[in-house]
């Protein structure tokens, strides 16, 4: 595959979120930042190749060839950005781009030895689940802190945002993966919430709690 070709598996994967459903090739072109003609010239090619089923006007899902060329790609990316962060010392709101062009990489040994070198590590530093070299996810129960009761306490474990942004957002706050966190109250008006974390209280947007993934110790 081209190193586009790839990126469009990748997106086809993402806005599936692995499961085996038709994704419309304008919501595929908004992804890439593309026209949907574009889009569906390279569907056509990736469907020659037995990367993706296609019909017209019902959309776009992977192959099982496909799903797997998807996750190896992703399982790439993952590890490199833990590469970059616990190795290199880059902050995790900087290595996202990097690790963009890294995982076009096609050595596997490479891969493997990578793996190997930092421990084999299940999740990313942004928490996300590293695949396997067979495609397995490690499974994990983590809710958003806007679907959580007040009382509710978890480790946080994950972003539903990787945005510079919203990363640097959460540095500036101290808020950190491994962190232990309380929802104290909600407020009605504007979905706001008080949280306890790192034994500080303080308010975050409802947009913040939308984001934000805890694995629940607590529920209510």
């Amino acid at each position: 595959m081209t190193l586009s070709e790839e990126d469009y598996i990748k997106a086809v994967y993402h806005l599936s979120n692995g499961a085996d459903v038709s994704i419309a090739t304008n919501a595929i072109a908004e992804q890439m930042a593309t026209k949907p003609s574009s889009v569906t010239d390279m569907i056509k090619k990736l469907s020659e190749k037995g990367l993706v089923h296609y019909k017209k006007y019902k959309g776009v899902s992977l192959t099982e060839s496909g799903r797997k060329s998807a996750l190896s790609i992703i399982r790439k990316h993952r590890l490199w950005e833990v590469f970059l962060v616990d190795k290199l010392d880059f902050a995790w709101d900087e290595v996202h781009e990097v690790a963009e062009q890294l995982e076009h990489i096609k050595s596997e040994q490479l891969i493997d030895k990578l793996d190997m070198f930092l421990g084999q590590p299940k999740v990313d530093p942004h928490g996300d689940p590293i695949p396997s070299k067979d495609g397995e996810f490690i499974s994990s129960v983590k809710k958003l802190i806007s679907e959580l009761p007040i009382g509710a306490k978890g480790i946080c474990v994950g972003v539903n945002d990787s945005s510079v942004a919203f990363l640097k957002f959460l540095d500036k706050n101290q808020i950190s993966l491994g962190d232990t966190l309380a929802i104290i109250d909600k407020e009605d008006f504007d979905g706001s919430f008080t949280i306890k974390i790192n034994n500080q209280q303080m308010q975050i947007s409802e947009q913040i709690a939308s984001n934000l993934y805890l694995e629940v110790t607590k529920a209510n």
